[in-house]
């Protein structure tokens, strides 16, 4: 489990670019996702060998600044609530506005370690202006220039200093289905009505985070681990609607599982709020379902669930190979093919595929279908073997790896999926030089 870090401050202070800064360095080597980056405001980094996830606040409100100046208070209180550690952004070209000052005040309540990070100080001249954000009593601060990253290492040594040793998750067998997915979608009834009484639960193991907590049950004959979401206290400051919000909490339960039951109201459809979450576990690697709930209140002929279901793996490209079941969780149907799915899906991510099948199966369809040359010149790819990682993740050895590129991964991936079943599973697929 990686600690939460959010970066807050008013609009225009840099805080995408920081965050972009940080992201890039891993994103590149890790998190190269089949040519969608989605959600730009969330992501992993790391810093000397400490991983973290990152949330760049900013990304989350719209409107004018007076609108903001709302907004941008529960966001604060929100990362205050949800985060392990808070980078304040400020702008030294600008000086302490009143808004940094409502920050600040926020600031100076928190338990947490919080961070003040000033930006746009690339001169000595700026350095010595930075002086005046000792007034925000937020005690000392870091200068950066988040456009060509200098300070910024003194700022992260601190911070990964500041975060809380993790203590590992209790490692059990049993699979852990997330239910995520937008406030009010059906969330908590589709809890109870798999729950059904409470004898059904066998045990409660606390989450890491005080917030999900993992509920042990045995039903259908399926014992799995529920990181249940929907039954965290909601703080009457946040109004339901707030995307950030709904996607902050979904980070701590999506990261903290194996497969993620995405629940969406049928009435509302796939919208982008329902698409970040489902990012979210697509860019963590998870095992993802989606449950299309209160079905039963939807108007339908002979073609309405086929017409919905297209457009949802239209939204989902190019990782279409997701299973999508209608639901209610008021009339409980298929809320058991519901479980059932989740399970195989569970399967499919930890299957483990031997190396001389791989190659035996995949070997002759590379020989017909080869990479397309490159400038004149051929990649021959030798040998196959999937890597001893949690999810499945495969490694293609060849002698020019530089000059396979997405279409062709795309190609490999489908391939891996026709023969070997990795439904509702995100395959990764890396090209090595053999």
């Amino acid at each position: 489990m990686s600690s939460i870090v959010a970066i807050v401050g008013r609009p225009n202070v840099g805080k995408s670019t920081f965050f972009n800064r940080l992201i890039q360095r891993r994103e590149a080597i890790v998190d190269a996702v089949s040519g969608v980056t989605r959600d730009r405001h969330y992501g992993k980094s790391d810093w000397n060998g400490k991983e973290f996830s990152l949330i760049d606040t900013g990304g989350y409100v719209v409107g004018s600044d007076d609108v903001f100046e709302a907004e941008i208070d529960k966001q604060v209180e929100l990362a205050i609530d949800e985060a392990d550690a808070i980078i304040f952004m400020v702008d030294v070209e600008a000086g302490v506005t009143g808004m940094d000052e409502d920050v600040a005040k926020l600031l100076r309540k928190v338990e947490k370690p919080v961070f003040l990070a000033i930006n746009k100080v690339d001169n000595a001249k700026r350095a010595e202006d930075a002086v005046e954000f000792y007034a925000l009593g937020l005690g000392e601060y870091y200068t950066i220039a988040s456009i060509n990253g200098s300070g910024t290492g003194d700022l992260l040594d601190a911070l990964v200093a500041a975060l809380p040793e993790k203590e590992a998750v209790q490692e059990t067998e049993l699979p852990r289905f997330a239910v995520v997915g937008r406030p009010n979608a059906g969330k908590s009834s589709f809890i109870n009505a798999l729950i059904g009484e409470d004898r059904y639960i066998v045990t409660d193991i606390a989450g890491t985070t005080r917030d999900s907590i993992d509920t042990k049950y045995n039903r259908f004959g399926f014992e799995f681990n529920l990181v249940d979401t929907a039954g965290i206290r909601r703080k009457a400051k946040v109004k339901e609607d707030l995307e950030f919000y709904s996607v902050m909490r979904s980070v701590r339960a999506i990261e903290h599982s194996d497969v993620c039951l995405l629940v969406l109201d049928a009435s509302r459809g796939f919208d982008s709020q329902v698409q970040n979450i489902f990012w979210l576990a697509e860019r963590n690697r998870k095992g993802i379902v989606i449950l299309v709930n209160k079905w039963d209140l939807v108007e339908k002929d002979n073609s309405t669930m086929k017409a919905f279901e297209k457009q949802i793996r239209k939204e989902i490209e190019p990782f279409t190979d997701v299973p999508i079941i209608f639901m209610s969780a008021l009339t409980k149907q298929r809320i058991y093919k519901a479980i059932e799915t989740a399970v195989e899906v569970y399967k499919n991510r930890s299957k483990k595929i031997k190396t001389r099948t791989l190659n035996d199966v995949l070997l002759p369809i590379i020989q017909r279908y080869p990479p397309p040359a490159y400038k004149g010149k051929y990649v021959k790819i030798k040998f196959i073997t999937q890597l001893p990682t949690p999810q499945p993740q495969f490694a293609f050895f060849c002698n020019l790896p530089q000059y396979v590129k997405e279409p062709y991964k795309r190609f490999l991936e489908n391939k891996l999926r026709e023969n070997f079943d990795f439904h509702g599973v995100p395959v990764t697929v890396y090209m090595r030089k053999k």
